[in-house]
């Protein structure tokens, strides 16, 4: 007999207490009964993420609760009254608003409601969305940044503020310098002054002209100032300083684009794939589920506080100044660099748990999500691949119109210097993780192994069909006496013809028959081996002796 879930009723009374006094959506509702043609009208109240329900307004005891973490909400069309027409169903959906809360697993059947009145129904909804813990969580780290951000801008006021202080103690001290040495002056003046100067200089008509002169040096003052703006408008390095803010503009309109794209990927896949990974019959693995995923979660809160910084300094437009931001950002992004390296891995992982019907058919049910856009999963992921690129290709335009005086510039440069650094390095390990991973599967298709394709510094060049047979082709400083660059390695019962003093190099014991029609038969693969030798026929002689046997390394020193 299955056993009852145990829980704390005490403090869920507790809550059911607080959700009547402090809940965020309060009123009745009508809710749907087992039976499909009844409804009881219930007093519902909402608090954090739990749904509470009661029989009436008053009583002080929840007659039940829904857990509405992880759940949906959506509307509901109305059903036609019964004896009804179309007339009839219209009717009852323009009177009454249904919904339905749906809780994203199978076996629990979903929440049926509906209200009086459309827009009251519209705020349930919109208040059941917002009812889950991850959100909340979410907004207390970003209300957290702002707050370390808030902290820091009034420490540097502090700062300044102490340094304007000291800034007017001293020029008090040189005004009251300056007021002294005024006086001084003024007394020096008047005892040299002639006493007829001062009748001149009260004559109105002196004081006339004076006034046309002060006008007059105003109005030319103006127009030079007007032709200094007119001017630096037209030239280039305005034009310059425009190009430079609206790719600033752009850049901030991509982070946002990419934050949500990001912000898709972990609330959309990664956060419903762990709660279905933690499920009685999980669908798909925890560790499936970091191999997919990797540290998605860790980029989204990265590429987030540095969006709120690019907000910020567009606060304080017209003077934007970057630099700083990405020297913040530059020692994290470290973290590409193993979920570039784990990419076509957890592309891997992803398609063969695809296999699984029920992880597939779960996986069809996110993507249809709205805020999908009909995008796959695949899509998402590949995402994070091109923000490294992306960042490249801003800082190149950012420096292409900052002038070489830009206060910005050797930071800048710093930083593209260094994201390319980090893009190569990137693409290096990205490259020789794929070709390991190629050799491996080359290797893992030959019956008894083959110890050549095991050696980690061989780099696959290429792979191909030679009439009927396979042929992969992988470069190897091969140490012989036949001084090649080349392995080729051919699969099948290959007959092939060279010199019995080159059976030492072969990696394997084999037999040596002899007859025409064996010869024969080797003609075609003996023309191969001279065309990988660059027609010489140096490194191939064709004598009485031949090679049989299923799998056959032959060198060649023709060029790549």
């Amino acid at each position: 007999m299955q056993k009852s879930v145990r829980y704390n009723e005490g403090h869920a009374l507790y809550l059911a207490f607080l959700a009547r006094k402090e809940g965020t959506k309060r009123g009745f509702l009508s809710k749907k009964a087992a039976e499909a043609s009844r409804w009881h009208e219930k007093w519902f109240a909402l608090y954090q993420n739990v749904l509470f329900y009661f029989e009436g307004e008053q009583s002080g005891r929840p007659a039940g609760m829904y857990l509405l973490e992880g759940c949906s909400c959506e509307r509901a069309p109305a059903p036609p009254r019964a004896g009804a027409g179309p007339g009839g169903a219209r009717d009852a959906l323009d009177k009454q608003y249904y919904f339905t809360v749906l809780f994203g697993h199978e076996g629990q059947k979903p929440l049926e409601l509906r209200c009086e009145e459309q827009q009251d129904g519209k705020e349930w909804m919109e208040a059941i969305h917002q009812a889950s813990y991850a959100d909340i969580l979410i907004e207390r780290e970003v209300l957290m940044q702002k707050y370390i951000h808030l902290v820091q801008i009034v420490e540097t006021e502090k700062i300044a503020a102490n340094q304007l202080r000291h800034q007017l103690e001293d020029q008090d001290t040189e005004i009251e310098r300056l007021k002294s040495e005024i006086i001084a002056l003024n007394k020096t003046k008047e005892r040299m002054r002639p006493y007829q100067s001062n009748q001149e200089e009260d004559d109105p008509d002196i004081k006339k002209i004076k006034k046309v002169q002060s006008f007059m040096r105003g109005w030319l003052c103006r127009r030079k100032w007007k032709t200094i703006v007119q001017d630096y408008i037209c030239s280039p390095h305005a034009e310059s300083m425009r190009k430079r803010n609206q790719i600033v503009f752009t850049m901030v309109e991509a982070e946002s684009e990419y934050v949500h794209q990001l912000y898709i990927l972990v609330n959309c896949f990664l956060r419903p794939l762990r709660m279905a990974a933690s499920s009685k019959k999980p669908p798909i693995s925890h560790d499936d589920v970091s191999s997919i995923f990797l540290n998605s979660e860790t980029i989204m809160f990265l590429h987030e506080i540095f969006h709120q910084g690019l907000k910020a300094r567009l606060a304080n437009w017209p003077t934007l100044i970057l630099a700083d931001l990405f020297d913040i950002l530059l020692p994290m992004l470290n973290i590409y660099q193993e979920f570039v390296r784990n990419h076509q891995y957890s592309l891997q992982v992803l398609a063969n748990c695809k296999q699984n019907r029920d992880f597939d058919k779960l996986l069809k049910q996110y993507e249809a999500n709205p805020a999908c856009e009909g995008r796959m999963l695949e899509t998402f992921l590949t995402y994070p691949m091109f923000q490294i690129p992306r960042y490249i290709i801003t800082i190149h335009e950012l420096l292409a119109h900052t002038p070489h005086e830009h206060v910005e510039r050797k930071s800048l440069e710093f930083a593209k210097s260094k994201l390319e650094d980090l893009s190569r390095i990137m693409h290096d390990e990205v490259s020789d993780t794929e070709n390991i991973r190629k050799n491996l599967a080359i290797e893992r298709m030959i019956v008894e192994g083959c110890d050549i394709l095991l050696d980690t510094s061989q780099t696959f060049i290429r792979q191909g069909a030679t009439k009927n047979s396979n042929t992969i082709i992988v470069q190897q400083e091969w140490h012989s006496p036949l001084r090649s660059d080349r392995t080729l390695l051919l699969s099948g019962p290959d007959v092939l013809c060279s010199s019995s003093e080159d059976r030492p190099v072969w990696p394997m014991g084999v037999s040596v028959p002899g007859g025409d029609d064996i010869q024969a038969e080797a003609r075609e693969k003996l023309a191969l081996l001279k065309a990988l030798s660059c027609g010489s026929g140096d490194n191939v002689r064709s004598e009485n002796s031949c090679l049989l046997f299923p799998f056959f390394i032959s060198t060649s020193g023709g060029p790549a």
